[in-house]
């Protein structure tokens, strides 16, 4: 019996690439519309719920467009017609579609995005980093961020129940690494067919264009007479749907065993340095934080799981007894501080904790991050908090070639 039981778990395991786990969860999802034009390294999104499709796994509809931005827009329309709508996308592709992000966002429609993080142009770059992710951070969208091709898979799941919950009704990015995770095959536990629709649930239609005995308009225009309590109520909405999220995370842990939380952490209990990162990075950092404390520092690790809504108390919360705060931004800040290094000050400055804050710039365009390049920036950090202050600037770009690159500070020198 027991031997029988170990097989039946065995059995259980797949193994998926992140993009791959993005196609399970939507068919599982249910969906009714994908809308999509493919771009690297999104493709095998759509690619393999498109084969589901062919197949005759999944009852919905596959309309593949003539560009990202008329992809979005088929979601949107769909979306107002009362459908469940997904799509998936990266990069160029995102910005060609932003437009219509925050035509989505206005419109309250609890469309799903697995958003694959690539580099943005120009020049032009295939591989992964946070570009695409921060070109959404003021678009109105949820924003979730994965690690692994499991986590890809339970994030994107939970985007469903996130946004069509009634309180919420809006839409949401899954995130995920370029190529590190879309491209990566590792095991992944799914849920069974069952189990995960009825996790996901029955589409709530709100305010659906083709219910006649209630007619509505959508996208309509205001002008200063009340446009600013349209966009005060969705933000409102952004803001308490961490209550949601909480709830579908817990939900979630019940019919899986896998805990999510808003904000990540790794040993920063008793941590004097943390790195906070999003993505693939989360997990390398946590090899270098242990390899830190057999070498007597106490080193720890934080994620913001949701990037979007900001989790401002929370992560003022983590950080309250922490001596050092190293923000990695995997994206081309454009003449100023990193993103996160922007969330994470804020949520500190009006608190009593004051760390040594500084911001590192890695991986564009797919370079590496790697365990021991983490361990010197953990070094450094130790090292600042013994001298009381920074060694350097508040940016270094790391592993950039020509000395001259490495540093900024706030002065430009």
């Amino acid at each position: 019996m027991a031997q029988n039981k170990k097989i039946m778990e065995l059995n259980e395991v797949e193994v998926w690439d992140g993009n791959y786990a993005n196609a399970s969860a939507l068919r599982q999802a249910g969906v009714d519309v994908v809308a999509a034009y493919p771009i690297t390294p999104s493709t095998g999104t759509v690619e393999n719920y498109a084969s589901f499709h062919a197949n005759g796994y999944v009852d919905g509809e596959v309309v593949i467009v003539e560009s990202e931005h008329a992809a979005m827009s088929g979601c949107v329309g769909a979306a107002a017609a009362g459908a469940r709508v997904a799509t998936a996308t990266a990069s160029q592709g995102l910005a060609l579609m932003i437009e219509v992000l925050y035509q989505a966002s206005g419109m309250r429609m609890p469309i799903v995005l697995c958003l694959v993080n690539r580099a943005l142009a120009s020049p032009l770059n295939v591989n992964g980093d946070h570009s695409d992710l921060y070109l959404t951070s003021q678009s109105g969208w949820i924003s979730l961020d994965a690690c692994n091709p499991q986590e890809a898979y339970d994030l994107t799941l939970c985007a469903f129940r996130i946004g069509e919950h009634k309180d919420v009704r809006l839409p949401v990015i899954s995130n995920q690494d370029g190529f590190m995770t879309s491209h990566t095959a590792q095991n992944v536990k799914p849920l069974s067919d069952e189990v995960a629709g009825a996790f996901v649930g029955e589409y709530l239609e709100v305010n659906s264009l083709l219910n006649f005995d209630k007619p509505v308009t959508h996208g309509v225009q205001t002008e200063s007479d009340w446009h600013m309590e349209h966009k005060a109520k969705q933000h409102d909405a952004m803001v308490k749907a961490s209550k949601v999220i909480e709830e579908v995370f817990e939900e979630f842990e019940k019919i899986s065993g896998r805990k999510y939380n808003l904000v990540e952490t790794y040993k920063t209990d008793d941590a004097d340095v943390v790195i906070v990162c999003l993505g693939t990075t989360y997990e390398t950092a946590q090899i270098a934080a242990d390899n830190m404390r057999e070498q007597g520092i106490k080193a720890g690790v934080l994620m913001p799981r949701v990037f979007r809504p900001t989790q401002v108390a929370l992560l003022a919360e983590k950080l309250q007894n922490v001596k050092a705060v190293v923000c990695m931004d995997r994206s081309a800040p454009g003449g100023q501080l990193g993103q996160l290094f922007q969330d994470i000050s804020a949520a500190l400055i009006n608190t009593p904790a004051r760390p040594l804050m500084s911001n590192k710039i890695y991986g564009l365009g797919g370079r590496d991050m790697t365990v021991l390049e983490l361990e010197d920036i953990y070094k450094e950090a130790a090292s600042d908090v013994k001298n009381g202050k920074l060694s350097g600037a508040i940016q270094e770009w790391i592993g950039v070639r020509g000395s001259e690159l490495k540093y900024y500070n706030v002065e430009g020198k």
